[in-house]
């Protein structure tokens, strides 16, 4: 088989210190990296996702409700949004920034982008028709199998890996490299990851 790792949004913003910050963010990006370092060579090829927003509408709010709308965070071209440091060491080199000018839960809604610039409505529209999108990637890349790692579980580590498994992927997501925004989220977006027939594993394989 022909593997993808897909590391979620470890970003500052969404660690410890960070606008959303969640409760052992900064570990498991330290887990993602030492699991990077002793694993890259079992896949053919890995991307990281960020939250990179621009002008996202109402999914920033000054009142949030916590489910669907949340304070600023991810702000494009701003230290919370760039990748955490333990992430950034690794040579990951395709880089995949969601959430422009939309909410951007998953990132199959992103677009390969590689530098730090802010994309206007039109840029960012011209390139994701362009085909430099994560599902055009990982299709030229040949893979059958996708592991997800990152954060938050309960929210985008779950929706990618969704996609994933809608694009007819075989998904594992690793339990002890994520974390939920809270335990009760997590217990519900495992239910639904197990329903889509995700396999919810420790990188270990247990």
């Amino acid at each position: 088989m022909s593997k993808a790792l897909i590391v979620v949004d470890v970003q500052p913003t969404f660690c410890e210190g960070g606008e959303l910050g969640v409760e052992g963010g900064n570990a498991t990006a330290g887990k993602i990296a030492d699991y990077v370092h002793s694993h890259a060579k079992d896949y053919a090829y890995m991307a990281t996702t960020q939250d990179w927003h621009i002008e996202p509408g109402s999914h920033w709010s000054d009142h949030p409700d916590f489910v669907d709308t949340w304070p600023r965070h991810g702000v494009a071209g701003s230290p919370g949004a760039e990748l955490h440091p333990s992430i950034r060491g690794l040579g990951i080199t395709h880089h995949f920034k969601k959430g422009q000018y939309s909410a951007a839960y998953s990132g199959f809604e992103g677009i390969e982008d590689n530098t730090d610039r802010i994309q206007s409505r039109e840029e960012f529209a011209a390139a994701k028709s362009s085909g430099v999108t994560l599902a055009d990637a990982l299709a030229q890349a040949g893979v059958d199998q996708v592991d997800v790692v990152g954060i938050a579980e309960s929210h985008c580590v779950k929706e990618t890996a969704l996609d994933a498994a809608k694009l007819g992927y075989q998904v594992t997501v690793f339990e002890d490299m994520t974390v939920p925004v809270s335990e009760d989220q997590g217990v519900e977006a495992r239910k639904a990851m197990a329903q889509a027939g995700i396999r919810l594993l420790s990188s270990n394989g247990d």
